[in-house]
């Protein structure tokens, strides 16, 4: 129970690796605030999530780039629980597109969710870390594609390129307050999503060093460790998690 006492806010996980982050949090003690924009997936993987761990999770569905959503999961998580320790900004689109063609509108999107949503609910928790004292955990989901070149992916790679530098500045501002803000940069992942796609896991096996694309619990459980005392003293960081697959970047067909 590693985590027990201890609260965490999880966005963008009514499904896939948001949701296996909250339950692998659950299954270790903490109570858990799970975020989702589709309310339906969210009260599902709640109720899943409590099936399992009794009354460990709170549902709050919503897009989690809006300031009055992400002001009621800081609030929440302090009302029902009484602090908040733990942050995982999950939430994120894709909208895939060529560059030369690629929308206003749609380039817009992308940084308010994957940007706009992190940073704000970042400056959010840590300023209610920093009332509580004793400090607390931050972590971003990035790509491997904010370190490799990917067709048609050039707002989405940007976006989390810059939450990895994100990460880095805010070392700068938070480790005064013993918080800690790290990334996961995750490679190909067998989810929900992927998983539609019936030669995904194929493609991905077959150009992966080690053999298979990652399973949502391998991005979890590197979480939840970057989450934990064990990294107390690991901060501004960027964890790549994708079987070998940058360190020989074959494009999938």
């Amino acid at each position: 129970m590693e985590f027990k006492n201890k609260t965490a806010i999880v966005t963008g996980a009514g499904q896939g690796i948001g949701f296996e982050i909250c339950r692998s949090l659950a299954k270790a003690g903490a109570n858990v605030i799970l975020n989702d924009i589709d309310p339906e997936l969210a009260k599902r993987a709640v109720a899943a999530i409590n099936k399992e761990y009794r009354d460990t999770c709170t549902e709050i569905s919503g897009d989690s780039s809006d300031m009055s959503i992400i002001k009621k999961m800081v609030d929440r998580s302090v009302e029902k629980y009484g602090r908040l320790d733990i942050v995982v900004a999950n939430a994120g689109i894709t909208l895939f597109g060529d560059f030369l063609t690629y929308t206003p509108e749609s380039f817009n999107k992308v940084m308010q969710v994957n940007l706009g949503g992190t940073f704000f609910l970042s400056q959010a928790s840590a300023n209610q870390m920093k009332e509580q004292s004793g400090g607390g955990s931050i972590l971003f989901i990035s790509s491997v594609t904010g370190h490799q070149a990917h067709k048609n992916l050039a707002a989405y790679s940007m976006s989390k390129a810059a939450l990895e530098m994100l990460a880095k500045n805010l070392v700068i501002e938070l480790s005064e307050f013993k918080i800690n803000v790290n990334a996961i940069a995750p490679g190909a992942t067998v989810t929900e999503r992927t998983m539609q796609d019936p030669a995904y896991h194929k493609i991905w096996s077959h150009i992966t060093p080690m053999g298979r694309p990652a399973l949502a619990l391998d991005i979890a459980d590197t979480a939840l460790f970057l989450v934990s005392d064990k990294a107390r003293h690991i901060t501004g960081q960027t964890l790549i998690v994708d079987g070998g697959w940058s360190s020989v970047s074959p494009s999938p067909d």
